[in-house]
Parts: structure tokens; C-alpha cells; sequence
């Protein structure tokens, strides 16, 4: 497998030639808008579940007519149960609304490079990634990036989907699919045991990504994986809530892991582990591009893989990540699939923010 080993480069090049081509234009307006938009059903947050997704846009214009927007969506709130999500963002969406307000009318009548020198700042890291992916984006070399649309499907047990369901799922899966994550730690072990083998006995071809999000314990963890064939499994994520657990499992049965949850830590930095295949990067929690891209170039220079994922966001995110995904991880297929329980879209068709679901909050201009 070729791996790209010039990412950071790459992206630092990127904004480089954007901070330069864009000298001689200043930021005129900037705009936030906050959105919700229910879901159907309702996602999974590891062993937790949203029935409502929340977020902010940012919208840039320059004094010369270019205009950029980026989602800012932490991933934090409350479940359908009113409990607090754990183990993944750990600013909330209000903290974030703060912070731009304060920060936002600074940049008016500044170069684009303003905008980047805040990213570096700002110590929360939804702000800092979307702020830092903004400026990136007025960059040609974003705008025509050439991205793989092809989607990584997600799967986990629902007790309410028909072997028809699951069968016709499968079938539909574009040709070229030739693997799948499948959510497991969710239900009872028995349950995803024979979910996983009625997968594999419509498509025996397909190989597993398994996420975890850390539920078993090691002993748990290792009879789940006995029960599944091994060669069918590419790696599973975070299995246990330790590293000593993963590692345990992986000396157990030899079936490689990946870290993702490991990852929101904001003091990570990279280790070799044996039975380390890939790192499950979540921009939206990792925060600035430089740094994402930094622990790119620093994994694959040890050969492991590195595969943006979602947090959940809505269509503009997705979109905005599959293109960095393009840029920075041009031989993975990102982790993406996770718009179908939005009933409404954030972009509409025509490009334009959906009324239905946002609000404008803040708008900021040379005027004002």
C-alpha cells in the first residue's frame, strides 16, 4: 500500500500559496449562523445516542469578491436521555459561540492571514480546525482537489432492521465496496456476533472495520473477536478503554487495532504500539489543519494508516472533509457515512444555507 508521506508538507504549501495569492485582499464580512437539524433515527455516540445534531457556519467574504464557509460543529450536548456526551469534544457548542463573537469583529478589514493566526491561538479545537480550514479554502488548490466519493458504509445492530433490510443494504453497496465499519459494543455480544456473520454471509468478500468506541472490557473483547473470522477483519477500533486492554487483545488473537477516542486527548502524541494499524482521525476534535496534518506525516512515516472520520457533522462538513481527505490521505477512503439520519440538509441543492434549519446569529462587516 502506498502511503502519503508529504502531507504536512503538502498542506503547509497549501496555505502558504493561499496566505500569498490572497496579500492584497482583507476580510470585508464575516457571518455566523447556528444550525439544528433533527435525526432519524437517531446516531450513535459510542454507547450514547443523538436525536439532534447542533452547529455553527462561519461565513468569510473578501474585498475582493471571494466568499468561503465552514462548519463548526463540536461534538458534545446531550443524548436522547438528557445525559452529557463523554469522550469526544470536550468544549460545548455555547463555549465555541463565545469565543467567535469575541474573536470575529477583530478580523474585519484583516488580511486572510489573520484568520490563520487566530486558528493558531484559539485553545478550543473545533474553533481552531474550522477557522484554520476557512483560510485553506480560498486556496484554488482546495477548490479543485480531485476527491474519491466513494464511502466507507456504516452498520450496527438495530433490533428493529429485517434480514431483508440488512440483505438489501448490502446488495446496494456501490461494486467497488470492499470494506464496511460496523459498530459493535452496543448490543448484547451474541447479537452482533450473528449481526456481523449475517453480513459476511450476504457479501463474504467484504472486510471489517470494527469500532469498539472502547465498550468491552479485554476478556469481552477477545471472546467477541474468537467468534468472527479473522480474515475478514481489517482492525478494530479502540476495543478496550486502556491501551494495556488493546494491546492485551492484540497479543491475545494477533488482530490489528486502530485509535480513535485515544486520539481526542489534546496531550496525544504519537507512539508505535505493536498491533497499531491505523489512526481514526476526527478533525473536528483534533483541531488545527497543521496539527492534523503534522500527526499525519508522523504515523505513515511508521507505516501506519491514517483515516479521516466524521463527528457527526452535517452535509457541509462532510463535504469540506472529504475534500481534505483528498489532500492529505489521498490513498484512504474517509470515514464519511453518517448523513443519513439527517431529515434535512445544511447545504441545499442550490448551494445556499437550508433557512429551515439555521439561524443567523452574528454578522460583522466593515460598516459595522
Amino acid at each position: 500500500m502506498h502511503t502519503d508521506d508529504h502531507s504536512s508538507d503538502e498542506l503547509e504549501s497549501y496555505q502558504h500559496s493561499s496566505s500569498e495569492q490572497a496579500k492584497p485582499a482583507v476580510i470585508s464580512e464575516l457571518t455566523l449562523h447556528r444550525y439544528q437539524i433533527p435525526l432519524s433515527p437517531t446516531l450513535p455516540v459510542a454507547t450514547q445516542r443523538i436525536d439532534q445534531r447542533f452547529g455553527l457556519i462561519v461565513s468569510a467574504k473578501l474585498d475582493d469578491g471571494r466568499s468561503e464557509r465552514v462548519e463548526i460543529s463540536p461534538l458534545s450536548g446531550q443524548d436522547v436521555e438528557g445525559k452529557i456526551l463523554t469522550g469526544f469534544s470536550k468544549e460545548t457548542l455555547e463555549q465555541v459561540i463565545t469565543s467567535l463573537e469575541l474573536d470575529l469583529p477583530q478580523l474585519i478589514s484583516k488580511p486572510l492571514t489573520e484568520l490563520t493566526t487566530l486558528a493558531e491561538k484559539i485553545d478550543l479545537p473545533s474553533a481552531a480546525f474550522g477557522l484554520s480550514l476557512l483560510a485553506l479554502k480560498f486556496n484554488p488548490a482546495f477548490q479543485y482537489a480531485h476527491v474519491d466519493h466513494r464511502k466507507i458504509g456504516l452498520f450496527y445492530y438495530q433490533a428493529e432492521m429485517t434480514d431483508e433490510a440488512l440483505t438489501a443494504r448490502i446488495n446496494a453497496l456501490p461494486l467497488r465496496t470492499y470494506a464496511i465499519k460496523v459498530k459493535v459494543a452496543q448490543a448484547e455480544i451474541e447479537q452482533e456476533i450473528r449481526f456481523i456473520h449475517q453480513i459476511l454471509a450476504i457479501n463474504p468478500k467484504l472486510k471489517l472495520r470494527l469500532d469498539a468506541n472502547q465498550g468491552f472490557s479485554a476478556e469481552q473483547a477477545i471472546e467477541f473477536l474468537a467468534c468472527l473470522p479473522k480474515t475478514s477483519i481489517e482492525y478494530i477500533e479502540e476495543p478496550c478503554n486502556t491501551l494495556e486492554q488493546n494491546l492485551h487483545v492484540y497479543q491475545a488473537l494477533k488482530i490489528p487495532f486502530a485509535l480513535d477516542e485515544t486520539l481526542n486527548d489534546a496531550h496525544y502524541q504519537f507512539t508505535m504500539l505493536d498491533g497499531l494499524a491505523a489512526l481514526i482521525l476526527k478533525p473536528m476534535i483534533i483541531g488545527h489543519t497543521n496539527k492534523l496534518s503534522q500527526l499525519i506525516e508522523t504515523a505513515t512515516e511508521n507505516g501506519v494508516r491514517c483515516i479521516l472520520s466524521s463527528s457527526l457533522e452535517a452535509n457541509l462538513g462532510i463535504q469540506d472533509l472529504a475534500t481534505l481527505a483528498a489532500l492529505l490521505t489521498p490513498d484512504e477512503i474517509p470515514g464519511l457515512d453518517t448523513l443519513a439520519s439527517f431529515e434535512k440538509p445544511l447545504i441545499d441543492p442550490s448551494n445556499q444555507l437550508n433557512p429551515q434549519v439555521t439561524q443567523l446569529m452574528s454578522r460583522y462587516t466593515c460598516d459595522s
